[in-house]
């Protein structure tokens, strides 16, 4: 499996700094929340890891070339929109595209990938339907099925679960969970800090232009943290069914 790290990693858009000093290391079986503010530069810092935008410093995944890299980290970007019709079925090959030759057509292994990740998002019965016709909660289920059948080591998905209702909010997490626990990593970004407590192993918390915290989600969400990035107070608990969160108010200036 992967060991993703960041050594000295810096980014900075039109001359702006807009996050840096960035060392840190993603493990084998990890699910690492990346949380903060919106502008914090959670998006920024995954597009720069992929060397999608320039940055300086040291990540393990930039240097690779494109084929290694679709086959080392599956990327899923805020942007859901896809142009053309085609199937769910298609839209999900599209991520066996590394592991075949060019031209080469699915094989029985392809075909086993994606009828499994089509069933993980709960899209089973849905595989002729052209993705233009799908809601958007489906599309973005779809997308994530995608990045499932890819089967890399690591996984990559910026704010997955926004769109989605709260079943599927959860039954996403819990499926990228699984795949933390099978031994491959997955980092996403996420807004729903109550979601993020309860299923991620671990937090990165940005914010002021670099990383205020990074550990367990308690250690993370702490009355501090939360009231110095997010200006809001909050209630934290562990409980018999696992950690509650919860935003009670926002903290005056």
């Amino acid at each position: 499996m992967t060991r993703v790290t960041f050594r000295d990693f810096s980014v900075a858009l039109a001359g702006t700094p807009v996050i840096g000093d960035i060392n840190l290391s993603i493990e084998p079986g990890e699910l690492v929340g990346l949380i903060g503010p919106n502008g914090a530069g959670k998006t920024t810092l995954m597009r720069a890891a992929l060397g999608l935008i320039p940055a300086s410093g040291h990540c393990s995944l930039a240097g690779l070339d494109d084929r290694t890299r679709a086959r080392t980290v599956a990327w899923m970007p805020q942007d859901r929109s896809v142009a053309w019709p085609i199937s769910v079925e298609a839209l999900v090959m599209l991520g066996r595209m590394p592991h075949r030759a060019p031209g080469q057509r699915p094989g029985r292994s392809d075909l086993e990938q994606v009828a499994k990740a089509i069933r993980e998002v709960g899209l089973a019965g849905f595989e002729h339907r052209a993705v233009t016709r799908l809601s958007a909660g489906e599309r973005t289920r779809a997308l994530i099925a995608r990045s499932l059948a890819q089967q890399t080591p690591m996984i990559m998905a910026d704010e997955p679960i926004a769109g989605l209702d709260p079943a599927h909010q959860i039954t996403t997490m819990e499926t990228f969970a699984g795949i933390a626990a099978s031994g491959r990593s997955v980092l996403v970004s996420l807004h729903d800090l109550g979601l993020a407590a309860r299923h991620c192993t671990r937090l990165i918390l940005v914010g002021e232009r670099r990383i205020v915290a990074d550990g367990a989600p308690a250690a993370v969400l702490t009355a501090d943290n939360l009231a110095r990035i997010f200006h809001i107070e909050a209630f934290l608990q562990a409980t018999d069914h696992g950690p509650v969160f919860q935003s009670l108010r926002v903290l005056g200036p």
